[in-house]
This record gives C-alpha cells, sequence and structure tokens, in this order.
C-alpha cells in the first residue's frame, strides 16, 4: 500500500496521457454519454466495494463535463447504482458504464449482462482490457486503465477510475487537464506524513469512527470508512455532513473517532458553516475528531473543533471542482489509512485474509 501511494501520481499522469486520444476509447466513450444525455437516456455508472465509490466519484466528474459541454447534467441524466442492485433491476435502455479494477467482481458482471440483455449499451473502465468482465459482457466500449494495485486494500483501483473519468470529461468539455497539475496535487497530499502519523495514533485508540463528507467529498468520505475498516480493522462507517446530526451523536462519546472532509469548493459557504456546527456538536460529546480540508477551509474552522488533527489538501482552482476535490483528498485519506495500520500494527495488503478465519469468511461470502 505503501508503495502504491507513492507511485499514484506519476500513475495518474500516465492515465491521463493513455486516454488523451480523442479517437481513443475515452474519446469514444464521452460520444456515446453525449449521445444519452442529448436523448434523455439515462447513464448509470455502477460498482461494488471501491469500485462503487469510484463510480460515484466519476458521477460527479462526469456530471460536471456535461454541464460544462452544454449538456444535460441533472440526476435524471446520471447517476451511480450499486452492482448487485443494478443487476437485479437492471437499465432497459441508455448507458450503463461498468467500474471494475481487477474485472472479476461478479455483481458487476451481471450488472452489465443484464442491462445489456434488458436494452442498454454497456462500457466497461478496468485494469485490463483482458479481464473476466470485459470477456464476459462485450461491453461496447472498455477503458483499461493498465495501472493495478499490487495488494487487496485498493488504492489504485480507487484513483485510476477517477482520472479515466475526467479523461471522459475533458472530451465532453472539450478541453485537456493538465497531468502535470495532477501529478502535483496528488503527490503533495502524500507529502504530510507527519501529520497523517499524529492523526493515526489518536484515531486508532478509537473504538470506532465516523466519516463525514458533503458533495463531491461524499465519495472520498465512504472509500475513506472501507479503506481504514480493510486496512486496519477498526470499525468505521461514513454519514452524510447533513445525516450526521440528525440522530447518530448519542452513540458517540470520547472513543469515537471523525475524520470531515471537506475539500468540494462548489457551494462551500454553506458547507463550512454547517460542518462547523457538526464539529461543535461533536465536540461537546467528547468525539476526537480530525479532518481533511482544502487550504482556503483550514482558516474558515477554529482549530479546537479539530482536536486530532488536520491534513490540509492543495486548492487547484485550474482543475473542475469536482475533480480537484476528490484528487486532492484521495491520497490523504489512503495515507492517513496507511499510517493508522502501522499503528495498530495491522497488515493493510492482505485485508486479513492471512488470518484462516477471515479467509475462510472470504470463501463463504464466494
Amino acid at each position: 500500500m505503501t508503495d502504491m501511494i507513492a507511485a499514484e501520481p506519476f500513475l495518474a499522469e500516465r492515465i491521463l496521457e493513455r486516454f488523451g486520444d480523442p479517437s481513443g476509447p475515452a474519446g469514444r466513450l464521452a460520444g456515446a454519454i453525449g449521445q444519452a444525455a442529448s436523448s434523455g437516456a439515462a447513464i448509470i455508472v455502477t460498482g461494488c466495494g471501491t469500485s462503487e465509490h469510484a463510480a460515484q466519484a466519476a458521477v460527479e466528474i462526469l456530471r460536471e463535463g456535461l454541464r460544462s459541454g452544454g449538456l444535460p447534467s441533472g440526476p435524471s441524466t446520471i447517476q451511480a447504482a450499486q452492482a448487485f442492485e443494478l443487476a437485479l433491476d437492471p437499465a432497459t435502455g441508455g448507458l450503463v458504464i461498468g467500474i471494475s479494477h481487477e474485472g472479476g467482481t461478479p455483481a458487476t458482471i451481471r450488472a452489465l449482462e443484464a442491462s445489456a440483455a434488458a436494452g442498454a449499451r454497456t462500457a466497461l473502465i478496468t485494469g485490463s482490457a483482458g479481464s473476466p468482465a470485459a470477456a464476459a459482457t462485450a461491453p461496447e466500449m472498455v477503458l483499461a486503465t493498465v495501472e493495478m494495485d499490487h495488494g487487496w486494500c485498493h488504492t489504485v483501483g480507487y484513483l485510476s477510475p477517477i482520472v479515466a473519468a475526467a479523461a471522459v470529461a475533458d472530451e465532453l468539455a472539450g478541453r485537456t487537464t493538465d497531468g502535470g497539475l495532477v501529478r502535483d496535487l496528488l503527490a503533495s497530499g502524500a507529502a504530510d506524513e507527519t501529520g497523517a502519523e499524529a492523526i493515526a495514533a489518536i484515531l486508532a485508540e478509537c473504538r470506532t469512527v465516523i466519516t463525514v463528507g458533503s458533495g463531491a467529498d461524499r465519495p472520498a468520505a465512504r472509500e475513506l470508512a472501507l479503506k481504514i475498516e480493510e486496512a486496519a480493522w477498526l470499525p468505521t462507517t461514513m454519514r452524510d455532513l447533513e445525516t450526521f446530526l440528525h440522530g447518530h451523536l448519542p452513540a458517540m462519546d470520547s472513543t469515537t473517532g471523525l475524520v470531515l472532509i471537506l475539500t468540494d469548493r462548489t457551494d462551500r459557504a454553506a458547507r463550512v458553516a454547517r460542518a462547523r456546527q457538526a464539529l461543535a456538536a461533536a465536540k461537546a460529546v467528547g468525539v476526537r475528531a480530525a479532518a481533511i480540508v482544502g487550504r482556503d477551509v483550514h482558516g474558515q474552522l477554529d482549530g479546537g473543533l479539530t482536536p486530532a488533527g488536520r491534513l490540509r489538501v492543495d486548492e487547484v482552482k485550474a482543475l473542475p471542482a469536482p475533480l480537484a476535490a476528490l484528487l486532492g483528498s484521495a491520497t490523504p485519506l489512503q495515507l492517513l489509512t496507511e499510517r493508522i495500520a502501522r499503528t495498530r500494527g495491522t497488515n493493510p495488503d492482505l485485508i486479513r485474509r492471512d488470518d484462516p478465519v477471515y479467509r475462510a469468511a472470504a470463501d463463504a461470502a464466494g
């Protein structure tokens, strides 16, 4: 996991270069998305686990690309769906885009197969054009990111579809994302090792952790919750920023950790104001709060609201807001996870499958 995080800045730059040809797979998928949006057909992005969070992130990025390209972009045009649920209730038209890093997730394969059988066009974002999902579902378009994780606690599997979606959004909007900006943003996000270690030392002692996000930060908050559970074996739950304040506080106390992610610059004033209230409520019951925030947000939140510490994300105004947020939080959330795992003495790469009990559980789950 450590090596994968370190590799991601240059890996992302390579993926952008790989998909830079307008006549290539990113351009073809953009054409299919644009056609679906223009005709009023639904666009659904689907996946499981980390790939589901990447699908949610891709929707944020593609929606902005549609909007910038002057195309319909509302919730009825593009949305994310959990693959198992989509397989049971498949799309009967429009376009379904599956995300599966290794391409072997049965639920995602079934969702693509069921949607194609019901009349939808299909596409796939995956690590390899030869993946099982590509072979089994024969999608019209395959975006092969090529870059692969070397462990089961996927980091590249989260980042690479986000970057692929950025390349597709560029085609929709008629622009080019600067690979150097992306590389530098990801590198800076992984630079504050000391800050991550300080937060990790506090969160590692907690009984449970809550992650909180709003807007484009919600997929990142969900991914952080999954990563902490996979890597550090610490029960973690994601809450939307507003949902956090509707009945969940009675279960929290000084044994609860919290990580707020607030990097989305869209409607930021409203998000910061509500985050300030949420953190004040958490402080009142003794929650150990930390945050991953944009640098402009840092000065708007009193230091006492995040006693466990903060990781600050560069503000890159040259990138579209959803992309800047999702790239900005990607390496900090992964670095924080890795440091919590170190502190707790767990091996993130095997997600506990070196333990016979948890290997049996994985086998039982299929």
